[in-house]
């Protein structure tokens, strides 16, 4: 039976104290499931459990000579010790700064030398070789622990963590934590520059979590699926603090790799999801319907199209018709083997942190999964505004959340205020002056229309490409539009004081040997400059980019086979391109494509 148990944010008062109201409510429930990789099993730990866990993390940290407001970091993938971490650190006072376990080395000394980080909790070996690599910008840490063990070990300051941890935790006086003080600071992972530190109290995660689960209920028999990285607010406040608030368990995948397995293992009803892995669903789908009979991927659209309009006409924005009566039959053959290969029993995915396709949206919604499409940005802790399911408008991020004011302000900007606003950015005044105006306003960098109460997001002020006739281009919906054609991984449109947009790609290398068969061409990279697979290229993004208005024409193409990556320092660990980078990077190349002109 459906329960629903939402602690507010006056009972909580501050972020460990949420958690503690949880344990008092829920002690017995199971609360966190992970994949044991000792014992090769699933493990569960119920609230108490992760409590006394928690305890024996804060008498280790006790014993390190750390003063409320101290800097510490986590290195850690989403598991039950991130949050045995964070909780104890957070209910001694002090200050939690979460790191990307897949950032390059210079960022993180970056982030470890700005933020005067006393102790650092990583995985392993690979983690310390990683940190070695800046070893002069470790100088403010005085303790490394380490999840799995590190050998041999040269520095005195690594310890692994059974030996750090107490078997039994001490009885330990804990703070009185003022809500409005610093909780963590959150490095953004910036396409440009050095990352920026975001403050956030107590406060703001909270009431902002707070605000997203006023949105739909949620129960306590409700199970998250955790895999985005729990560095990532987006990830922290929806998928950790939200289930907290409302009682339900989190369960941690093991990996993306094995995402698709572990969704029919632990069979969430909720999933806190970006766009890619819904892209990454839908290209393979198409792909493997490329290699079946015509007829089913006849059935298959048909499902797609007539799911659409059950969905249009549940949200009373279409009328009845009679193909809806084939809906039952469709649901059985083709909807029912999608929402099973996602575990049978969700029913709500919100997804966040990038656009999502409405192409995609349409298939997946078409195909009876609820997805509710939300915007925000780590600046406002992050959730800004989200669809709600009465009202679910895919093409829109939804209205803003309850008691968040948005308004448009110069060049379409969007403009955000709300007790969820940082508290300034660590060390940088200037930049905290930049981005929140005297009034309070957030100044978003996003272009946005406001249709109702619903908010449409058309572009990012700073990437508008302007072509040499003056005519202005937002390209991120353009290169999201070219990503649902399996062959291309990743694109970036080009055109900047140009004549005509072109556009850098990266192939996906299994569908660019099936391309390259059907054209007859080698499947070497040296193929990719031929004059007929360029043609094609076009051809294809050219089928992509026909909704779109005349201004969005790609004339040239230039493919490649190997993935712009982190370590490359080619896009930030939130998959965002980083296009200053790239247009340095493909220079020559992006010279040669207008040479003619």
């Amino acid at each position: 039976m459906r329960k629903s148990d939402v602690i507010s944010v006056k009972t909580a008062k501050h972020l460990p104290g949420v958690f503690q109201e949880r344990v008092k409510r829920s002690a017995d429930d199971v609360g966190f499931r992970h994949f044991d990789n000792e014992t090769q099993s699933w493990k569960e730990y119920t609230w108490k459990d992760m409590a006394h866990e928690i305890a024996r993390f804060q008498t280790a940290l006790k014993g390190e000579d750390l003063q409320p407001g101290d800097r510490v970091a986590i290195m850690l993938r989403n598991s039950p010790e991130w949050v045995m971490f964070e909780q104890a650190a957070l209910g001694l006072g002090l200050v939690v700064v979460p790191l990307y376990t897949n950032d390059r080395a210079a960022n993180l000394g970056y982030i470890i030398d700005n933020a005067g980080i006393k102790l650092v909790f990583i995985n392993d070996k690979a983690h310390w070789s990683c940190l070695s690599e800046v070893y002069n910008l470790l100088k403010s840490v005085n303790s490394i622990v380490t999840l799995k063990p590190v050998e041999p070990v040269h520095d005195i300051r690594i310890q692994h963590l059974p030996d750090w941890l107490p078997d039994e935790p001490d009885d330990i006086d804990l703070p009185d934590i003022d809500p409005q003080t610093l909780a963590t600071i959150v490095y953004t992972s910036g396409t440009t520059g050095n990352p920026k530190g975001v403050m956030l109290s107590h406060h703001n995660i909270l009431w902002d979590a707070a605000s997203a689960a006023e949105c739909e209920p949620m129960f306590t028999t409700d199970e998250f699926l955790s895999f985005l990285p729990l560095s990532h607010m987006f990830e922290r406040t929806a998928g950790y603090y939200l289930p907290i608030l409302v009682g339900a368990k989190i369960s941690y995948a093991r990996s993306i790799e094995l995402l698709a397995e572990d969704l029919t293992i632990i069979r969430p009803t909720i999933l806190i999801t970006v766009p890619r892995i819904f892209e990454r669903i839908y290209n393979k789908i198409k792909t493997q319907l490329e290699q079946k009979p015509p007829m089913a991927a006849k059935m298959f659209n048909k499902a797609v199209e007539v799911g659409w309009h059950r969905f249009e006409y549940q949200q009373g924005r279409a009328s009845w018709g009679a193909d809806l009566l084939l809906w039952p039959v469709l649901n059985k053959l083709v909807a029912k083997k999608l929402m099973d290969k996602l575990g049978g029993r969700l029913r709500l995915a919100v997804s966040g942190g990038a656009a999502l396709s409405p192409e995609v949206a349409r298939t997946f919604i078409g195909l009876g999964l609820t997805i509710s499409q939300g915007y925000g940005m780590t600046e406002h802790s992050p959730v800004v505004s989200t669809n709600r399911l009465s009202d679910n408008r895919p093409d829109t991020v939804g209205p803003p959340l309850p008691g968040v004011e948005v308004k448009i302000g110069d060049k379409s900007e969007l403009l955000v205020r709300s007790p969820a606003l940082m508290l300034g950015y660590w060390k940088n005044l200037q930049a905290t002056k930049e981005t929140i105006d005297e009034d309070g306003w957030l100044h978003t960098g996003d272009m946005a229309k406001l249709e109702g109460e619903h908010i449409r997001i058309t572009g990012r002020i700073k990437e508008i490409i302007v072509l040499s006739n003056g005519e202005k281009i937002p390209p991120a919906d353009m290169e999201l539009a070219i990503t649902t054609d399996p062959l291309f991984e990743q694109v970036m449109i080009v055109g900047e004081g140009r004549p005509f947009l072109s556009a850098l790609v990266v192939l996906n290398r299994e569908n660019w040997n099936r391309f390259a068969e059907e054209l007859g061409v080698p499947k070497d990279e040296k193929s990719l400059e031929m004059i007929e697979v360029q043609k094609a290229m076009l051809e294809r993004i050219k089928e992509k980019l026909r909704p779109f208005p005349g201004y969005a024409k790609v004339f040239r193409v230039v493919a490649t086979l190997e993935p712009w990556s982190v370590e490359a320092g080619l896009i930030t660990p939130t998959l965002k391109l980083k296009r200053n980078v790239l247009v340095e990077r493909f220079g020559d190349v992006i010279v040669e494509m207008y040479e003619d002109h």
